[in-house]
């Protein structure tokens, strides 16, 4: 029997804010680690809307998306457990709204950071992944793409059956 593989499809915000990137400090199966404020995309939404809900999740702050900076593919192999996770992930840059004071950071999110890609560089033992670097380092460079690259069919976010054929 073949079973047909399914990477994971993250998002990220890859905020920057005079010379600083903002990053969650979480909690995770491997310890406490730093990473973009990122997270899975949920059913009936778009990426763009992913971002903009997992970063407000888990920095208590708006985010609007203004350009993709990179879709990277990525393989995690857990060491305590052996699981192994392919991640697909849409990292997006824009510009980050008001904070909530009163709103509480998602389960696991112990604090939000704001550190120099010198100090990000310099904490890559502690990152969740190597895309928490390799995403701030395509935005230093000046990686953008437009918002409009990913294509979001109106049948995601209609309710179930009310879409066209599965696979068009």
């Amino acid at each position: 029997m073949n079973t047909r593989w399914k990477p994971s499809v993250t998002v990220a915000a890859i905020v920057e804010r005079e010379g600083r990137y903002l990053l969650v400090e979480e909690h995770t199966p491997e310890g406490l680690r730093l990473n973009n404020p990122a997270g899975h995309l949920d059913p009936g939404e778009s990426p763009q809307q992913a971002v903009a809900r997992e970063a407000l999740e888990e920095t208590a702050h708006r985010f609007t998306p203004t350009a993709l900076v990179g879709v990277y593919l990525s393989r995690f192999q857990r060491p305590a457990t052996g699981e192994d996770i392919t991640y697909l992930r849409f990292a997006f840059c824009g510009e980050l709204g008001t904070f909530d004071p009163d709103r509480p950071l998602d389960e696991g999110i112990v604090r939000t950071l704001w550190m120099t890609p010198d100090e990000v560089r310099a904490s890559t033992d502690r990152h969740r992944s190597p895309l928490v670097l390799r995403c701030i380092e395509d935005h230093l460079a000046g990686q953008r793409h437009p918002l409009e690259l990913v294509d979001t069919d109106p049948s995601v976010t209609q309710a179930a059956g009310a879409g066209r054929v599965a696979g068009a």
